[in-house]
């Protein structure tokens, strides 16, 4: 059954999936330093350092949202909070009129499908097909 809702005032689209946060990332200004203080006060190892041979990006194991950390301008930044999505173009086809685009819903290197939109403050939505 096709549920419909209202998104303005005389237009309604197709409901999706709701969608279940799955990733924010803090941009940092020394990653080492930075690796060894999270992991010392998490007290969880980090995970899928990128890349191996000189890693900038790391993720924690922190239940069903992860939290990760990598080293890029500016810091701080707005982060980038991404959301596990069934179907992931059907959420493109609803958003890319009405946000900005960071990213193109694309196919990654790493196996996932998905897109980046900017809130109005500028902060990153991540929408990424669900595995």
């Amino acid at each position: 059954m096709t549920r419909w809702v209202p998104v303005s005032v005389g237009c309604m689209v197709e409901s999706v999936d709701s969608p279940r946060l799955e990733h924010v990332r803090v941009n940092v200004s020394d990653f080492g330093r930075a690796l060894a203080w999270y992991e010392s006060i998490l007290e969880l190892p980090a995970q899928g350092h990128w890349p191996p041979e000189a890693p900038t990006y790391a993720h924690f194991p922190t239940g069903s949202a992860q939290f990760a950390i990598s080293q890029m301008d500016p810091v701080p930044a707005a982060g980038r909070y991404n959301f596990s999505v069934r179907d992931v173009d059907a959420w493109w086809e609803k958003l890319r009129d009405r946000a900005e685009i960071v990213e193109p819903l694309f196919d990654t290197a790493y196996g996932t499908r998905k897109f980046t939109v900017k809130d109005p403050d500028g902060n990153e939505l991540g929408f990424v097909r669900e595995d």
